[in-house]
């Protein structure tokens, strides 16, 4: 991947406040991210939902142990496959890193993770396991339409409708706790790092460039070892575990159990990586407009 542009951007990049990087799959945010690690020696603070999870460093693309030695990762690949894993858990891991005093650069693709810290994040009860199993059943039965056209006005006006896990996550709020997800985010507690506090970085890579790096981190994926990876979880797959959002994931399990050739399921993972991409740039425009743009080719 051409990195030409992080000398550059590295030159900019604040020496002692707390750098926080946002960027979609494949946009070298990890590269930035290694390099202002290296120059300040601060901690690498993961911030990727997919990347917690233990099983997937080839798949998720995490930071190799070459990178790992060169600088202290935290938060990549300490969850169980069958952990559930919240935007609170990362939080609390989060806030126990920063009491350490340590300088830290958090990077990472999930935007509900860095929009909670550093805007605040809810407190709000839990999900019930019935809620949630009705959710499923009805998602997987009726589609994500049948949820969101049941969801409270200003909820719906504020979601991400291409995004069907928060969609389902909107429909068991409401029903758990009877009030809509926009209400419960009125009561937006105080951030853990506020972005006043940051030095902030949405990276914006040209779409056709990126989605030309996504297909090709995706055949690297595969030549360095992706469906060992995957092969070595089929004894213990199922779809509605947390770890199995990982994206290539689904398809290289359905090749493996013979329902598509090898070839439709990479082109069907490289189709989901940059639909995926898609809606982290949405995120990037809706949500973090406060943030240094870093646009790039």
């Amino acid at each position: 991947m051409n990195s030409a542009w992080v000398d550059p951007v590295l030159q900019t990049v604040s020496r002692t406040a707390p750098v926080v990087i946002a960027g979609p799959t494949a946009s070298g945010r990890s590269a930035l991210a290694l390099a202002i690690a290296r120059r300040d020696g601060r901690t690498i603070v993961n911030a990727d939902a997919l990347q917690v999870y233990a099983r997937w460093r080839i798949l998720t693309a995490r930071p190799s142990p070459q990178d790992e030695a060169e600088a202290d990762h935290q938060l990549y690949g300490h969850v169980g496959r069958e952990t559930p894993y919240s935007v609170g858990h990362w939080l609390r891991e989060v806030g126990s890193i920063l009491q350490q005093g340590k300088p830290v650069v958090i990077v990472g693709g999930t935007g509900l993770y860095l929009s909670a810290l550093t805007e605040g994040l809810v407190d709000m009860p839990a999900t019930p396991a019935a809620v949630r199993e009705r959710a499923d059943h009805r998602r997987k039965n009726e589609g994500i339409d049948a949820l969101l056209q049941e969801l409270d006005f200003a909820t719906s006006q504020k979601i991400d409708k291409a995004n069907p896990a928060r969609v389902q996550r909107a429909w068991e709020v409401l029903h758990a706790t009877g009030r809509g997800l926009a209400d419960w985010h009125r009561d937006t507690g105080p951030a853990l790092l506020p972005l006043q506090d940051t030095h902030a970085l949405a990276l914006r890579p040209a779409v056709n460039g990126l989605n030309a790096r996504i297909d090709l981190r995706f055949d690297d994926m595969m030549a360095s070892g992706a469906l060992a990876e995957v092969a070595a979880e089929l004894p213990h797959w199922s779809a509605d575990q947390p770890s199995a959002k990982a994206i290539g994931a689904p398809e290289l399990i359905s090749h493996l159990r013979g329902e598509m050739s090898l070839d439709a399921a990479i082109s069907a993972a490289k189709l989901t990586s940059r639909q995926y991409a898609k809606r982290q740039r949405t995120w990037l425009r809706s949500r973090m407009g406060g943030w240094s743009s870093i646009i790039f080719d």
